[in-house]
């Protein structure tokens, strides 16, 4: 059970029954973006379907420069260089590449403003499953951003989610005679890294990934909790703190016995998650009393779509713009499984009509 909203009786997550005033809406925001609250006196549902590749991509394009200075150390700028880091528009890449465009790819551009140091071009991916990789796959993307952008200076970055001990650190081309092609990479492998490394870090990106590093199993409670303090301490947005609750929630992956042991431990930070929540929720509904019903209920489908997806494509706000209340509150119930934006739109999702 949960706490009581309204003075109604409490959701029950884990048959879907909600009190009857929350909407569709309401119980998909309910379920993004506060996750934690969801199993309080419940383990939560494993999650099948999360985008890993979403996820870190979201993480990289919020926090950027804290994202260069975990994952790629070695070329990130340093902290106090006057440097801009600019992601490149997809729509750009979209259109040069072609084929071979991989949306859930991440290039951010560092350009020095005292020009110490020429503009360097970061090429981000991320890996869940090493067996996946394809070292020839990121040189092909690598010498394509060379071409498109004309420079030489790209930093192939991969960020392996699990350890990675098998996977091969460079590609060489030639004979027993000469090398034709040497191809290296930054490989970041989270689960090789020693959590207590960064346990007290300042860099935000770090502090949320805590879970995904090495720890024994006997310190998850701790790791969490750690990584929930830095998210407090680094993040004052309200939203992003509720965005990145639900990515180190999933990521820790808590049993029942374990969350409870955390809140009984750790309660201070239950509390200001909780409230977190709460103004969330509540915003949401007085922009929809404001605005008026579909309206608002747009808004929060829009809202929530950003945090799962990132940048909300043209098409879909004029889809949702010429949208009935019903195909909003369908499109919310199925934000919850969809792992792409268009899967939200799907009609066979939870067998509801497509507007």
């Amino acid at each position: 059970m949960i706490h009581e909203l309204d003075g109604e009786a409490p959701a029950d997550t884990t048959t879907g029954h909600y009190p009857a005033s929350i909407s569709a809406i309401d119980r998909s925001a309910f379920a993004r973006v506060y996750p934690i609250l969801l199993r309080n006196g419940h383990r939560a549902q494993p999650m099948a379907n999360v985008s890993h590749d979403q996820n870190f991509k979201n993480l990289i394009l919020d926090y950027p420069r804290d994202a260069l200075a975990f994952f790629a150390a070695e070329e990130a700028p340093l902290p106090e260089d006057d440097a801009r880091v600019i992601p490149i528009r997809q729509e750009q890449l979209q259109e040069r590449l072609g084929e071979r465009y991989r949306e859930l790819d991440t290039p951010l551009l560092v350009e020095w403003a005292d020009g110490h140091r020429e503009a360097i071009l970061f090429a981000l991916e991320e890996e869940s499953d090493r067996r996946r990789f394809s070292l020839h796959r990121l040189a092909h993307y690598c010498l394509d951003l060379a071409e498109l952008f004309d420079t030489d200076r790209v930093v192939p970055v991969t960020i392996f989610l699990r350890t990675a001990n098998a996977v091969p650190s460079s590609l060489t081309l030639g004979t027993e005679r000469t090398r034709y092609l040497t191809f290296d990479y930054l490989a970041c492998k989270l689960g090789e890294i020693p959590a207590d490394r960064w346990r007290q870090s300042d860099n935000l990106v770090a502090r949320v990934n805590l879970p995904n590093m090495r720890s024994p199993e006997s310190r998850k409670v701790e790791i969490y909790a750690q990584a929930v303090r830095g998210l407090l301490a680094l993040e004052e947005d309200g939203d992003k703190r509720a965005k990145y609750m639900e990515f180190i929630d999933i990521y820790a992956g808590l049993t029942e016995n374990e969350f409870r042991r955390y809140q009984r431990q750790y309660p201070k930070e239950t509390n200001v998650m909780a409230g977190a929540f709460q103004r969330a929720r509540d915003e949401a509904r007085q922009q929809g009393m404001r605005q008026g019903r579909v309206e608002g209920e747009r808004m929060v489908l829009e809202r929530l779509l950003r945090r799962r997806f990132g940048i909300v494509s043209p098409d879909i706000t004029e889809k949702l713009s010429e949208a009935s209340t019903t195909e909003l509150e369908t499109w919310a119930e199925n934000i919850l499984d969809a792992e792409t934006p268009d899967d939200v739109f799907d009609s066979g999702l939870h067998g509801t009509p497509n507007g």
